[in-house]
């Protein structure tokens, strides 16, 4: 489910689909009246209550870390029914490129190659219809200006490869959109080909080199890596989908997560890994310079680093934020730290909903700034749909019933006149065939496809246009069928 750069008050992953949720619930909340936003009760706690009553998380783990101290804040259970605690793991979906960029960044201070070598020199496999792909560098990837563009590579095809070999593979056909450095464009298969390097240079699979080279050093013991986004780990319940308050656990949509997204974690893990970053723990692991590197916005990128975003200070202090964000269909997340002063927060969760908002709240609370209301679009967005589901569901079955009646009427009409009044249901039936595939045209991919996307994504979208094409063609069909044996 990858994002070009959204709105605040959705969450990094995905490009084009979430995109799309996000403009929806955008466009319909600012259309129709909704409930008001949930006001948090002071301190840090308050405002996670506030963002679970917003957003109804079934479960929540999040840190508020000041220098060496931590506040844990524990919410709710997980898909199993087991209460959330400091070691529940989740899937923190695009906060796992920041793992990956690590992984390479460790090659890099080995000697194995540098960030600016073509990454055709690292990975002689690695190659597209395109010969401008030959220019991408692995700064390029890691920064996502390589090029590669949803419009040209559908990252949401089924059924999804299985390896950062087969990511590779895929690319054997494919066009850039642009030329390498010329423009950003986050995409998550940047970060599969990034994990294929790490694969060939080291000679372990991905997996195995995050868990030997990178967790166990930090101490990360309960962390480890997937290939697909669907893939079970040890001790991971399901993440849930939630709808009009209603949250039912469901396995996550299969997709391709290797490098960019697979990762599954618990909050203690994801703690230590923040602080690594800051440079909290005497590792050794990466050098200093390596890490600001790391941190600091990349030339072409806009505000995103190597793995990282940069993102204001919700409290309105001169230092950026070094964040990322995290959105799968059934989890979501983020983390973010102040490099100059040792604050960080870290949120998981294991529904939909808008975590960065969260993030920004905490460190707004914790500098003594005025926090943000919680407000959550996809409820208006969600009851919209649901009365029209149920309109158009009345609505076409009441056509599907009367169509003996319609044709009656109008046995005596003119041929052009019949097909003008014929049209409408037509609209209505192409509608309930195309809306889905919007989340893909939308970002200039367009599939059928799509239609799987999205009954993870807004399951009520889906039934929605299911009604529209089913009862649309059958009301349809009747019509005509009736108007012909009356003629």
């Amino acid at each position: 489910m990858n994002t070009p750069r959204m709105l605040p008050a959705f969450p990094t992953r995905s490009s084009g689909a979430a995109r799309l949720v996000l403009t929806l619930a955008v466009l319909v909340a600012t259309a129709v009246p909704g409930a008001p936003p949930v006001r948090a009760d002071t301190g840090a706690e308050g405002l996670v209550d506030a963002y679970r009553s917003a957003y109804d998380t079934p479960g929540m783990a999040v840190a508020v870390i000041d220098g060496s101290s931590d506040e844990t804040i524990l919410r709710g259970h997980d898909g199993d029914g087991e209460a959330v605690t400091e070691d529940t793991r989740f899937r923190i979906a695009s906060m796992s490129k920041p793992m990956t960029a690590a992984a390479v960044m460790l090659l890099v201070e080995r000697g194995d190659f540098a960030l600016d070598d073509p990454v055709v020199d690292v990975l002689p496999e690695f190659t597209m219809a395109d010969p401008r792909s030959r220019e991408i560098t692995v700064r390029q990837l890691l920064s996502h200006t390589s090029g590669l563009s949803i419009t040209t590579n559908n990252e949401y095809a089924f059924p999804p490869p299985r390896s950062a070999a087969d990511v590779v593979a895929e690319l054997s056909d494919k066009e850039l959109a642009a030329d390498p450095g010329e423009r950003w464009e986050y995409h998550n298969t940047n970060y599969s080909v990034a994990a294929r390097i790490v694969e060939e240079v080291s000679g372990e699979p991905y997996n195995a080199f995050l868990a030997s080279e990178l967790f166990a050093p930090l101490g990360m013991d309960d962390t480890t890596a997937t290939l697909g986004c669907s893939d079970p780990a040890e001790g991971l319940a399901s993440g849930y989908e939630v709808v009009l308050g209603a949250a039912v656990a469901v396995p996550e949509m299969p997709g391709r997560c290797v490098g960019n997204g697979g990762v599954v974690s618990t909050l203690g893990d994801m703690v230590r890994w923040v602080r690594f970053n800051q440079g909290a723990l005497d590792t050794g692991l990466l050098s200093e310079e390596s890490l600001e590197e790391m941190h600091a916005a990349q030339p072409g990128a806009e505000e995103y680093g190597l793995g990282w975003e940069v993102r204001p200070d919700p409290a309105g202090g001169d230092a950026p934020l070094v964040a990322h964000g995290g959105t799968l269909a059934t989890w979501t997340g983020d983390m973010a730290f102040v490099p100059d002063t040792g604050t960080a927060v870290v949120v998981l969760t294991n529904g939909v909903g808008a975590p960065s908002l969260l993030t920004n709240n905490l460190l707004a609370e914790r500098a003594g700034v005025e926090t943000t209301p919680m407000n959550n679009p996809l409820t208006i967005v969600n009851a919209v749909l649901l009365g029209l589901t149920l309109a158009a569901g009345a609505l076409l079955t009441t056509a599907v019933v009367r169509a003996r009646r319609w044709a009656l009427r109008r046995r005596g009409a003119r041929r052009p006149r019949v097909v003008l009044r014929l049209i409408p249901l037509g609209l209505v039936t192409a509608l309930g065939l195309f809306l889905p595939t919007l989340i893909g045209a939308q970002g200039g991919s367009f599939s059928f496809q799509y239609w799987i996307v999205v009954v993870w994504l807004m399951p009520l979208l889906v039934l929605f246009s299911a009604v529209c094409l089913v009862l649309g063609a059958v009301a349809l069909t009747r019509r005509i069928w009736c108007y012909r044996r009356l003629r």
